[in-house]
């Protein structure tokens, strides 16, 4: 089977589902799996492969059964960002309206950082949950963020692990049965995808983004779910904050009303795209306003509070950012130049964060959770030559001058500021 893959073959749905069965039993090798992968990568794979890929892929442990579960289900997927928090605020927003919201979400892959690794900065919280957790959560309080462990899609854990190390996280068939396997089986009626765009996403130019998020849709609704996209730009972080802990500390200044005004605003349009896909508002405007009324009047905020007691997180860490971890060591980083930042790298700065002590080189390598980068400076914004552009948050490993060149690389300065750019690119809407 990898010989007929590296060699542009297409593998029958027996041979998949065997392949797939096999690796998930322990009875193919990760050296085996890592050579299809690379395979899979450079040959890509039909749309019929893709479809079997990603059924085998769900049908490979439990589903979360929500039907008991009162109230509309809902969910969003991001395909990876650099400082991409928004599943922190969003979840307990859609709670706050009234949607449910069963959250499967995953750890660090490549230069991205992964919503479970975050969660996992506060103190004593909890995201391997047992299936009937997930589901009891759910109904007690409509939102919960779990890791998706063995019970649920492992096909889809394992994979995801081993592409993450093996330079295989940007191949299109992989990462559409990647997202969408785990959506059939969450739970959720219907989903909306956020599908980064541009120098620190894995579809790095619009045209490469709309394909993948018009397969997505394509492919989702097909297999029975309600699926819209956002295409959303990732040239530079979104917010300020890129590492485990500090993004903590970045979503809790947003649900407080406070906080970045792009991650604001990125989060505000998925969930309007949400209300408005399930029918619980009509008009963009109304449902916009809807989500602002429930940050503002701090129903969000308690929302968050319960999802983090109820994952036995202690409260007090988020009711007091200072005591989420804390880095021992900080590091600026500054201008060379005075003028206008006109870039920032986002995949540098992501790579810098995973050289710090925020990310993994290698499968199960543990992660610092106060390691990262802040950025002090974004695109739009003045530099003063001498001034601080960053802080470098340094892990007990870090690897300090290669992230402090990376950063120094990512941040470029320009005499006149540069013309205003969304922060939405394009909306792909259900077939």
């Amino acid at each position: 089977m990898i010989e007929k893959k590296r060699d542009g073959g297409e593998l029958s749905p027996e041979e998949l589902r065997w392949l797939i069965q096999g690796y998930v039993a322990g009875e193919v090798p990760d050296y085996q799996m890592a050579a299809f992968l690379m395979a899979v990568y450079f040959q890509g794979m039909s749309q019929a492969e893709t479809v079997t890929l990603t059924r085998v892929m769900a049908e490979s442990g439990d589903r979360v059964d929500l039907s008991a579960v009162p109230g509309t289900k809902v969910d969003k997927h991001s395909t990876g960002g650099v400082g991409d928090t928004v599943t922190l605020v969003l979840v307990p927003l859609l709670g706050a309206a009234g949607l449910v919201c069963a959250k499967l979400s995953g750890r660090a892959l490549g230069h991205t950082g992964g919503t479970i690794d975050k969660l996992e900065a506060i103190p004593g919280l909890r995201t391997e949950l047992p299936l009937a957790q997930v589901i009891r959560q759910a109904q007690e309080i409509g939102v919960v963020i779990a890791d998706h462990t063995g019970e649920l899609a492992p096909a889809d854990r394992l994979l995801y692990e081993l592409r993450d190390v093996t330079a295989t996280v940007p191949s299109l068939p992989l990462i559409v049965s990647s997202i969408l396997s785990k959506k059939l089986v969450g739970g959720a009626d219907a989903i909306v995808l956020d599908v980064k765009c541009g120098a620190g996403a894995f579809m790095p130019t619009l045209d490469a983004a709309r394909e993948l998020a018009r397969t997505l849709v394509e492919v989702g609704n097909a297999l029975g779910k309600k699926f819209s996209a956002l295409i959303t730009a990732m040239d530079q972080p979104l917010g300020n904050m890129v590492g485990n802990a500090l993004e903590v500390k970045q979503a809790i200044a947003v649900l407080r009303g406070e906080g970045p005004a792009d991650l604001r605003e990125v989060t505000l349009a998925l969930g309007a795209e949400l209300l408005l896909l399930v029918g619980e508002e009509a008009e963009p405007g109304a449902a916009r306003r809807r989500l602002e009324g429930l940050i503002e009047g701090g129903a969000a905020w308690k929302k968050f509070r319960q999802l983090v007691e109820a994952q036995g997180g202690d409260v007090r860490a988020i009711e007091d950012p200072q005591l989420l971890p804390r880095a021992g060591a900080v590091e600026e980083v500054l201008a060379p130049a005075s003028g206008y930042v006109v870039g920032v790298d986002a995949r540098r700065i992501g790579m810098a964060a995973g050289l710090l002590g925020a990310g993994r080189e290698v499968k199960g390598q543990p992660i610092d959770p106060a390691a990262g980068v802040e950025l002090l400076a974004k695109v739009g914004g003045e530099a003063e030559a001498g001034a601080p552009l960053a802080r470098l948050h340094l892990g007990a490993n870090a690897n300090l001058p290669a992230a402090k060149n990376l950063v120094e690389e990512a941040f470029r300065i320009a005499p006149q500021p540069p013309p205003p750019s969304p922060l939405v690119l394009d909306r792909i809407p259900p077939p």
